[in-house]
């Protein structure tokens, strides 16, 4: 410890290491939580449906089949892109809420 460093009362370096376990295991369930929970986002009014879980692992994809008898990729293309990067912003917007409250804002 630093010279002069005096840790809150009643907060010993048992009770500091205490803590940190406690926060390590909070932040373990969450994670599990969060691979098990899902967002889920569109494009082309529906036409595109990505699914990801709240550790970013893409559990489905949807593409409606008039989209493919149309026969514009680059138009299929751009949706799924789009729906890819939405499901990503609420699936991070997910993780966030989640270990907030644990991480006091840390980037996880």
């Amino acid at each position: 410890m630093a010279k002069g460093y005096k840790a809150p009362k009643g907060m010993g370096s048992m009770g500091m290491m205490q803590q940190l376990q406690k926060l390590q295991e909070q932040l373990q369930q969450a994670q599990e939580q969060l691979a098990q929970e899902t967002v889920t986002a569109t494009a082309g009014g529906g036409a595109v449906k990505i699914t990801l879980t709240g550790d970013q692992r893409c559990t489905a994809v949807e593409i409606d089949a008039q989209l493919l008898q149309d026969g514009d990729v680059e138009m299929i293309q751009d949706l799924v892109l789009a729906a890819i990067n939405a499901a990503l912003d609420r699936s991070r917007e997910l993780a966030a809420e989640r270990l907030g409250p644990l991480t006091g804002g840390l980037p996880f």
